[in-house]
């Protein structure tokens, strides 16, 4: 296969009222023949955001840049619907940004590499959807919990060293093994 493909690095930039610093980021491999709407699933897939009931946004840079989800109620003047629009617009060293939950602002830029990929090359398959072939950093819970429970006012509760674990692994469980 030719070295068709787009190579899109994604960085964390802020969300849930916070800047993230060091910013995670994933670089993904998408067909140009993908859509705005296959990424956005891609980039909540690798970050990790397991409540999808929230709008998102892309902001190419331009008037007609905007990109929005199928479900807005009342679509910004000359937005378009991401599900519509191919990667293939995009152009070598693009940046555009992406934002999933437009409460929380999870804000992400996006640059396009400057070489083409073959993703047999550089992923060993051919995959049906942007799919992240790199990445890096902590990824953030998208509503800040940091353990099952937290409800933000209760305290964290002590690290139990392993012994609450089934004894399946050594070190595990109450006896250890």
């Amino acid at each position: 296969m030719a070295r068709t493909w787009l190579s899109i690095r994604v960085d964390l930039i802020q969300g849930g009222g916070a800047v993230i610093w060091p910013r995670p980021g994933r670089i993904f491999a998408a067909a140009r023949t993908q859509t705005f709407a296959d990424l956005a699933s891609a980039v909540d897939d690798a970050f990790a955001r397991w409540d999808r009931a929230h709008l998102h946004m892309f902001d190419l840079g331009d008037p007609a840049g905007l990109l929005i989800d199928q479900n807005w109620e009342d679509p910004p003047d000359e937005s378009r619907v991401d599900d519509f629009v191919k990667l293939g617009v995009l152009k070598p060293g693009q940046q555009f940004v992406y934002v999933f939950d437009l409460g929380d602002n999870w804000t992400h830029l996006c640059t396009v590499g400057a070489e083409r990929i073959d993703p047999m090359d550089t992923l060993g398959v051919t995959p049906q959807h942007p799919t992240p072939y790199w990445g890096w950093g902590t990824l953030p819970d998208q509503y800040g919990r940091q353990w099952d429970g937290d409800d933000g006012n209760t305290p964290q509760p002590p690290d139990p060293d392993l012994t609450d674990l089934p004894p399946l692994q050594p070190g595990w469980g109450s006896s250890g093994r």
